[in-house]
Parts: C-alpha cells; sequence; structure tokens
C-alpha cells in the first residue's frame, strides 16, 4: 500500500495545512478526524489497518484532512462569528483547494467518525455536486450543541439537521441526493446517546424529504470509541465495494 504524506500553503487559511493518502486507485473517500483531532489519526487508530485489504484491492483510496476544530466548533470562549468564519475559510481550503488535488475525475464518498461524522455529512449535504457517498459514524449534526442559542446565519447553514428540516426546495434535495449512498451508523452504548439520538434525528428528516437513507444502530454494548469504529467501517466499507447497499442491515 503506497502512502503519501503532504504539506502545502492554503490560501484560504493563510496557513500551512497537510494531509496523508493510502493506496492509489480505486474509489476515492474523503476522511475526516474526529473532534480536534489530526489527518494521521485513522492511522494511529488502526482503521487504515482496518481496510488495508481493499485498500491494496484498488476497492478504495484514502485522502485523511487535517481540521481545526479546536479553533472553531471546540472553542467554548471564543465569539461565535469569528469561529464560524474560520470555519469557513476551512471549507473553503477543502473544497477549493483539497479536493482539486486529489479528485481523479470521479465523486469522492466522504466519511469520519464523531465530530468527524458531522463535518463528512456537513460537506455531503452543502456539496453533493463533489460526492456521491457517504458513511458518517457516531456523528452530531445539530451546531447548536457547539453554539448554544446561536443567532448566526453561516451557524445554520453549517448545521445540517437544521437546513435540512427548513427547507422548501423538497424536489431538488430529492434530485441532488439520488441513487447517493448514504449511511449514518451509530451505537447505543456509552457516550452514544447525544449523537444517536441526533442520527435518529437527521434519518427522520431525510426519509421525510423522500431520500432513501441506511440509518442503523448497534446494540448497548457499542461504544464511542474506535474499537467499534474500526468494525464498523470494515462491514459498510465492504458493502460499498461490491455495491450491495441496502436500507436493511
Amino acid at each position: 500500500m503506497k502512502i503519501g504524506y503532504y504539506k502545502h500553503w492554503s490560501k484560504n487559511l493563510k496557513r500551512e495545512i497537510e494531509y496523508k493518502t493510502y493506496g492509489e486507485s480505486g474509489r476515492g473517500v474523503l476522511v475526516f478526524p474526529s473532534q480536534d483531532q489530526r489527518f494521521y489519526e485513522w492511522e494511529d487508530n488502526g482503521m487504515i489497518d482496518t481496510l488495508k485489504p481493499m485498500i491494496e484491492a484498488s476497492d478504495f483510496h484514502l485522502i485523511c484532512c487535517d481540521s481545526i476544530d479546536a479553533e472553531t466548533w471546540s472553542l467554548s470562549s471564543g465569539d461565535y462569528n469569528e469561529r464560524i468564519q474560520l470555519h469557513e475559510q476551512w471549507f473553503k481550503y477543502i473544497v477549493e483547494e483539497l479536493i482539486p488535488k486529489v479528485n481523479r475525475g470521479e465523486k469522492l464518498i466522504v466519511t469520519g467518525c464523531s465530530m468527524g461524522g458531522y463535518h463528512a455529512a456537513n460537506f455531503f449535504f452543502r456539496r453533493p455536486d463533489l460526492f456521491d457517498g457517504i458513511l458518517s459514524l457516531s456523528g452530531l449534526f445539530h451546531a447548536d450543541y457547539f453554539f448554544p442559542k446561536y443567532n448566526n446565519a453561516l451557524i445554520f447553514q453549517n448545521s445540517p439537521i437544521d437546513y435540512l428540516s427548513n427547507t422548501s426546495n423538497y424536489n431538488l434535495i430529492v434530485r441532488e441526493l439520488k441513487n447517493k449512498t448514504m449511511i449514518f451508523c451509530c451505537g447505543r452504548g456509552y457516550y452514544e446517546d447525544i449523537t444517536g439520538e441526533s442520527t435518529a434525528r437527521l434519518g427522520k428528516i431525510l426519509t421525510r424529504l423522500g431520500v432513501e437513507v441506511w440509518v442503523d444502530f448497534w446494540g448497548t454494548d457499542v461504544s464511542h470509541d474506535f474499537y467499534w469504529w474500526r468494525s464498523q467501517a470494515k462491514y459498510f466499507f465492504e458493502k460499498i465495494a461490491v455495491k450491495n447497499v441496502s436500507r436493511a442491515a
């Protein structure tokens, strides 16, 4: 498996930023790290080793990007507008700089765990033209968890439960998301109560909009950690690889 490390200047962030790639062929998968973590998180926590057989079989190649959550979503003492403006600059970095560098002429799959699962969903729903699939594990999809009682249009635009439940353009959403693979998974164990509730809310909104989505809840022993995310990633990516994805487990 070929591994690549890259560091380059971002015009949107006005700083150097890093990412790693794993594999050379197959469908491209953009990976977001969990809250406050870095581009090497999946490698450090065994996710790359778990998916290595599929990477080496040329089913997928992975692009693990960096994040700036500590300066945006996690900075609870910071000014709301400054935090979300910086997040938006990072959003533009991913869309305008990173994806054009790694895109091989096809739409990507997007994935992540916990906060990475939120980022995956937010990019997927805001820019469905760039992606044809999502696997979100233990995500949280409402911005008010990090921005309590917010009153800011840009925060709203980054809160999938809010902007999807308040849309009036149902037909456009259904058309943009048609035939895309959408999988949202969460456990029912330790620290999965908030993400589980958020996942269920998102699933109901998408179903109400007429969008086909697979929302899968695992057992009460399934906690919010990489031990389970490795199992979930293997299970779902194997199904994506053979295009055997359905709404039923």
